[in-house]
């Protein structure tokens, strides 16, 4: 039995030193996962349970460039370690945790952050602030039997060459670990899923022209220009 229509292309990850790539399936993203970033965001960051959106597989974009989106004048830089997994499952323990992830990479969460800030005064949903086009610049993803799990290493965002964004993994209130945890409480994880680690302080807006260079210490580099 045949498609009515042409199925979507799959949207992939490129692997570091090779021509095999990662199929995704999901984007999880965590919220306010470093306490400075929580404090600017008008936010207590005592720990509390955590929280997740989702962004779509096709908002990756690996082509170096950050198409700036419609109806938006206050774009924002987020700086993440991507987390990918190579199986799932539910109910996964934190003992069993990392034994699930392929690797890891860094990507941004660029947000509209005038729209998102709409929706949360109006009680509404933040997909039209998060989940849009090109919203997910990413970099290639290095395999975990490589680098092994990075649980710190300085997180940094630099845009013209000024530094924006400073942190350290080991300042993430949730670790990789809880993090698929508790995600397995709530859905089936599985192959494909990406994770959004979180990100420091320092988000900023953006402008056409602008050269965003973010780096997680032992992970990688990526280089994206605001076009």
């Amino acid at each position: 039995m045949g498609y009515v229509i042409d199925p979507p292309r799959q949207a992939t990850l490129p692997i570091e030193g090779t021509e095999a790539t990662f199929p995704i399936r999901r984007i999880y993203c965590i919220g306010r996962n470093y306490a400075d970033h929580a404090i600017e965001m008008g936010h207590d960051p005592d720990r509390e349970p955590p929280f997740f959106f989702q962004k779509n597989p096709d908002n990756v974009d690996v082509s170096g460039d950050f198409i700036y989106p419609p109806h938006t004048s206050d774009v924002h830089h987020e700086i993440e370690m991507i987390v990918a997994l190579k199986s799932g499952g539910r109910n996964i323990s934190l003992d069993d945790a990392l034994s699930h992830v392929y690797g890891y990479g860094v990507g941004l969460d660029m947000t509209r952050r005038d729209l998102q800030g709409q929706m949360k005064k109006m009680g509404r949903p933040w997909e039209i602030g998060k989940a849009f086009e090109h919203s997910a610049p990413m970099g290639p993803l290095v395999p975990a039997e490589k680098i092994g799990h990075p649980d710190a290493g300085r997180v940094e965002l630099k845009v013209n060459g000024d530094t924006r964004q400073t942190g350290d993994l080991n300042q993430m209130i949730w670790k990789v670990p809880e993090m698929i945890n508790y995600l397995s409480e709530y859905y089936e994880l599985a192959a494909g899923d990406l994770i959004m680690s979180g990100t420091p302080a320092g988000v900023a807006a953006v402008t056409k022209g602008d050269v965003m260079v973010g780096t997680v210490e032992g992970v990688g580099e990526i280089s994206i220009t605001v076009v």
